[in-house]
C-alpha cells in the first residue's frame, strides 16, 4: 500500500489518497496474451474476447462519447434513478463506506456521496478500477471535493480481487452502468457469489441492471447512426495490434449488435468482411477468419425485475429496494446480506 499524497506542477499540493495495487506492470499484457490465445487461436472455437479490452485511453474516450448520444438511455437513465432516490438507497444501507465497482470518473457515485454524507454516516469512498493512472486522478478529484472524506483507491480486477479493500463499518457496494450485464449467468453467479462470500450482515449491494425493452430501442442504442459503437468496437482491434504487435485491419472487420433473444443480451460482433489471415508475432501465430465469421467482443445481458431478485437471493442477498427512471427503462436494486 503506498500514500498517493504528493505535489502537483506549481507547488499545488495534491490531495491525500492512499491506494492498493493488486494489478502490477505487465499483468495485462499476459492476460491478455492468455485469453487471445484461448479465445482467437483455437481451431473450430467461436472467436471471443473479454470486454475489458474495448477499455484502453481511446476506447474509455469512446464510450463516453456513446453515453452522451441520443440513442444510447442507460446512463441517462440511471443518473435519472440516483437524482430521485439517492437519498432512500442512502436511509437503507446506512453506509459507512461506499465501494464503487469499475469507478470510472465517479461522476454519478458523487450523487451517492452527496446522499450518505448528508445522512451523516459516510467515513471513507473506496474506487476500485483496473486503471492505476485513471484511477489516482479520480480519486484524487473525489478527495479534493469531499474535505475530510477518506479515500482509498484500490487497483484491481473484480474477477480476481473482490473483497480485497479495507473494512470499517457498513459497507456498501455500488455497480453501476448496467456492467453486470456484461457477465453470462454463470459468471454472475460466481460474481455475486465471491462477493457476498466477503460481506457482514447488513453490508449492501446496488447494481444497477438495464431492463427488456422494444427491440428497436435496443438496436438503436447499440448501433447508432454516427458510428461511434462501431469506432468503439473496432478500436480493440487497434489494442491487439499495439499490445501484440498484430496487424488487425479494422477497417476489413464490420460492427454489428444484434439482440439474442435465447440468451436475453446485446451481443457487439466484429464481422470478418473477407477472408483474411491476421499475425500475431508475439505469440508467433496467425489467426484466420473466413468472410463473414464473427468475433465477439461484448454481451449487454437486459433483464426481467424478477430476474434480477432471484439472482441476488441465489447469493444469500435479499434484495430490499428497487427503483426505475419513469420511463422504466432502467433499474436499481439494493440488496443486503442477513
Amino acid at each position: 500500500m503506498a500514500a498517493g499524497k504528493g505535489r502537483q506542477r506549481h507547488g499545488q499540493e495534491r490531495p491525500a489518497v492512499t491506494m492498493q495495487v493488486h494489478v502490477r506492470p505487465g499483468d495485462a499484457r499476459r492476460t491478455l496474451r492468455a485469453e487471445v490465445l484461448e479465445g482467437l487461436c483455437v481451431e473450430g472455437r467461436p472467436k471471443e474476447l473479454s470486454p475489458k479490452w474495448l477499455y484502453d485511453e481511446r476506447g474509455s474516450q469512446l464510450f463516453d462519447d456513446i453515453t452522451r448520444l441520443p440513442e444510447y438511455y442507460p446512463t441517462r437513465r440511471e443518473r435519472e434513478i440516483l437524482r430521485e432516490h439517492a437519498r432512500d438507497i442512502a436511509r437503507a444501507c446506512a453506509a459507512h463506506t461506499l465501494v464503487e465497482l469499475g469507478s470510472g470518473s465517479s461522476e454519478k457515485t458523487r450523487l451517492l456521496l452527496d446522499a450518505l454524507r448528508e445522512e451523516g454516516g459516510l467515513e471513507r469512498f473506496i474506487p476500485f478500477d483496473v486503471s492505476e493512472s485513471f484511477l489516482r486522478q479520480s480519486a484524487e478529484a473525489v478527495a479534493r471535493d469531499y474535505p475530510g472524506l477518506h479515500v482509498h483507491a484500490v487497483v484491481g480486477d473484480f474477477e480476481r480481487h473482490l473483497g480485497r479493500w479495507p473494512r470499517e463499518g457498513r459497507l456498501l457496494v455500488a455497480f453501476l452502468g448496467g456492467t453486470i450485464g456484461n457477465l453470462k449467468p454463470p459468471e454472475r453467479a460466481r460474481f455475486y457469489a465471491r462477493l457476498a462470500e466477503g460481506m457482514e450482515p447488513g453490508d449492501g449491494l446496488l447494481v444497477g441492471t438495464d431492463l427488456l425493452k422494444s427491440r428497436s430501442r435496443l438496436f438503436a442504442a447499440y448501433n447508432d447512426r454516427a458510428g461511434v459503437t462501431a469506432a468503439f468496437n473496432r478500436n480493440v482491434l487497434r489494442v491487439l495490434n499495439h499490445e501484440l504487435q498484430a496487424d488487425f485491419d479494422p477497417e476489413a472487420f464490420e460492427h454489428l449488435a444484434p439482440f439474442d433473444e435465447e440468451n436475453q443480451w446485446v451481443e457487439m460482433r466484429l464481422v470478418s468482411t473477407r477472408a483474411q489471415a491476421v499475425r500475431l508475432p508475439a505469440l508467433e501465430r496467425f489467426v484466420n477468419f473466413a468472410e463473414g465469421e464473427v468475433l465477439r467482443t461484448e454481451v449487454s445481458c437486459k433483464f426481467h425485475p424478477a430476474q434480477v431478485q432471484e439472482e441476488l437471493a441465489a447469493a444469500g442477498l435479499e434484495r430490499v429496494g428497487y427503483w426505475t427512471d419513469a420511463a422504466g427503462d432502467f433499474a436499481l436494486s439494493l440488496a443486503l446480506k442477513r
